[in-house]
């Protein structure tokens, strides 16, 4: 049963990873990308988890922590840089 749970949770974040790429692409503001961007590391470090679990390793678990700590750095740089224009003060 729990395969199954892990089959369809996999599927639900694949198409919410493509819904969060559409609209990466295809948003009106600077904002929504960053929004999307965002959603879309969560998106992959929850993939990463599920197919950790699936797959009864640590290792992908330990990727989802490298992927979490570069999306937050990420996210803060481009939003910093799209309020004020440069990164490092």
């Amino acid at each position: 049963m729990i395969e199954y749970a892990l089959l369809f949770a996999l599927a639900c974040y694949g198409a919410a990873l493509l819904m969060n790429i559409y609209r990466i692409v295809i948003a009106p503001g600077v904002g929504d990308r960053i929004l999307a961007l965002d959603t879309l590391v969560i998106n992959a470090i929850a993939l990463l988890t599920l197919f950790g679990i699936h797959q009864s390793t640590t290792m992908y678990f330990e990727a989802a922590l490298i992927i979490a700590m570069t999306g937050f750095v990420s996210t803060v740089s481009y939003t910093r840089f799209m309020l004020r224009g440069d990164i490092i003060e």
